[in-house]
């Protein structure tokens, strides 16, 4: 963790903030990986912040779950056109509108979008914009030996994926990891809490050197992000 309290340190003094109507945040974790931080617009839960990441590789920039809205998702765009650089593909990890409510954005701009069969089933079913791709294997490489995407099994939805970045040992968790912050499990209306504690086990075991965990919501942290995780899903039990 001493490592991860240094680089929050660092990264503080690099964040972009939009202006006007988006609340997007831009924070840069290392050469080639920025987190974008949008807010919702408010429900059960309240006003929230999601989660995503930013991968540039050469002058493409792949994109790791949307805003929150379409607003920010076009906040999000103009910020990778202003660096020179374009969409080359967007993974969603999960249906809900954390991570894929940008969809109907990028899909106007014909840009590759990248969900799972259940995914896309569950954004029709919730009559919701579809990925134009679907994710078809357990492993789904996006930009192999960079990009990687992951279904471990059911846990926050029956659909969540995670996302391994090999050059920096950095797994982007999304949903299926919750923030040191959290003292039981958020959102389990779709959730299959039997199945969370051994598929977050699938991920230590596939990823063995994990450094650093983006969670769906809340803080940076650590492998002990998915060890929390299996706790809490064990007392919800």
């Amino acid at each position: 963790m001493r490592f991860i309290l240094c680089l929050l340190l660092m990264v503080s003094s690099l964040t972009y903030a939009a202006q006007g109507p988006s609340k997007l945040k831009i924070v840069q974790l290392s050469d080639i990986v920025y987190q974008h931080t949008s807010l919702s617009d408010g429900d059960a839960y309240g006003v929230m912040a999601a989660n995503g990441l930013i991968v540039i590789v050469g002058k493409q920039a792949y994109l790791i779950d949307t805003p929150w809205t379409e607003a920010d998702t076009n906040t999000l765009i103009q910020w990778v056109t202003v660096k020179g650089l374009t969409i080359g593909g967007v993974i969603v990890t999960h249906f809900h509108q954390d991570s894929s409510g940008g969809l109907a954005v990028l899909n106007k701009l014909k840009i590759n979008t990248y969900a799972t069969t259940l995914t896309n089933q569950l954004l029709k079913a919730n009559n919701r914009e579809p990925a134009s791709n679907e994710i078809t294997s357990e492993t789904f490489d996006l930009v192999p030996g960079v990009i990687q995407a992951y279904y471990p099994g059911a846990g926050h939805t029956q659909d969540n994926l995670v996302v391994w970045l090999a050059k920096s040992n950095l797994l982007f968790g999304g949903c299926l990891v919750q923030s040191f912050n959290n003292r039981k499990l958020l959102n389990i209306e779709d959730a299959s809490i039997k199945d969370w504690p051994k598929s977050l086990q699938n991920v230590m075991v596939k990823y063995p050197n994990i450094d650093m965990v983006i969670p769906g919501h809340g803080q940076i942290g650590d492998v002990s992000l998915l060890e929390l995780t299996q706790q809490l899903a064990r007392k919800a039990l």
